[in-house]
């Protein structure tokens, strides 16, 4: 699959199939002038993918270097930022030239921004090596690291030039990693796309095709609201409970994608109980998230999670914005007032 998503001032290709990352280098001399290329990668990605990636671009002409960083997510911090920083002066690293992102969401994020902010801009090709990452953190942009007080606080939007996805290097992820990730999908299915979500609860969408759907449902959001000001905020479902948890575990504690998943099922009774979303769809929605292995459920008290919803920046205008589901397939954006938040937690965190 190919997608040109286009935005203001970009259009990024994606690439989307088995085998993709063998087209790499000759996607990156076509792209940018420059022939240094930065490889950002992790202490579990690298030992089996960097050196492949570092031949497929010396074979186009490129200079390499890697950089690895540990692996989780407390990798997303400024110091990491900073080594990113003169990792690329030492490389000799300029405005003309290419940073790869070679890893999961974590190295995304991460590299993205260093990516942003370095030279007050360089190109960037996501290449990413987790189902969650395939299917949305490496689209669209969004860049960024953590900070005390909250989970990608301090971030940059930064389209990259291109996004390979090659779906053989799901064989290599981890089972865990691998669950975290369907949360992205189901969410897709729970907001846009009422198939999809039909097609996961009875296990018959292959992984070839919910990938390939996610990629197109997560760049048509981006094509019509790049900067998350409208419905492009309606891919938040589940995050903002999602990155409270998170933030209370210390981020690293618990998955991006298992929080997430809380989050939707908060996110869903926290709907019927505003009178919003149908009464069936919580249960529908625990059902197909434990069929793919994900928790439902967090131990957290109204009040612990309260504390931690009020301080994301998702508090717009001092009111609180969920996502919520209007139908399976049919997200809407629902402002609340923060006094109410701990009243309604109460009745829905059983």
């Amino acid at each position: 699959m190919k997608i040109n998503l286009k935005t203001a001032n970009r259009v990024t290709q994606i690439l989307a199939e088995a085998g993709a990352v063998e087209k790499l280098g000759e996607l990156a001399a076509e792209l940018v002038k420059g022939r240094r290329a930065a490889i950002v990668s992790d202490s579990n990605v690298a030992p089996l993918y960097l050196e492949h990636v570092k031949e497929l671009l010396s074979i186009s002409g490129f200079s390499c270097g890697g950089i690895v960083v540990p692996a989780g997510e407390a990798s997303k911090q400024p110091d990491k930022l900073i080594e990113l920083w003169s990792e690329f002066n030492k490389l000799g690293i300029t405005r003309h030239d290419v940073i790869i992102a070679l890893g999961g969401g974590v190295v995304g994020d991460l590299a993205g921004f260093a990516a942003a902010t370095y030279l007050r801009g360089c190109p960037i090709i996501q290449v990413p090596t987790s189902l969650l990452a395939m299917v949305d953190s490496s689209i669209g942009g969004k860049t960024g690291i953590d900070l005390p007080f909250g989970k990608n606080l301090a971030g940059a939007f930064h389209q990259p030039i291109a996004v390979v996805t090659d779906s053989n290097m799901l064989e290599t992820l981890p089972q865990n990693r691998y669950v975290e990730g369907m949360a992205e999908v189901i969410k897709y299915g729970c907001i846009n796309d009422a198939e999809l979500f039909r097609g996961l609860e009875c296990g018959s969408v292959s992984a070839e095709d919910f990938v390939a759907q996610s990629i197109a449902i997560k760049a048509g959001f981006v094509e019509r609201d790049e900067f998350d000001l409208g419905e492009r905020m309606l891919l938040n479902f589940g995050h903002t409970v999602g990155h409270a948890i998170e933030k209370k575990m210390g981020f690293g504690g618990i998955s991006h994608g298992e929080a997430v998943a809380i989050g939707m099922v908060v996110a869903a009774r926290f709907g019927v109980s505003l009178g919003v979303t149908p009464a069936s769809i919580p249960d529908r929605l625990v059902g197909v998230l434990k069929r793919y292995g994900l928790p439902v459920s967090t131990a957290f008290s109204a009040e612990e999670l309260a504390e931690a919803i009020c301080s994301d920046k998702k508090n717009l205008a001092n009111k609180l914005h969920f996502v919520l589901l209007e139908n399976i397939g049919k997200g809407v954006l629902y402002p609340i007032e923060p006094i109410t938040l701990i009243s309604e937690l109460s009745t829905i965190l059983v």
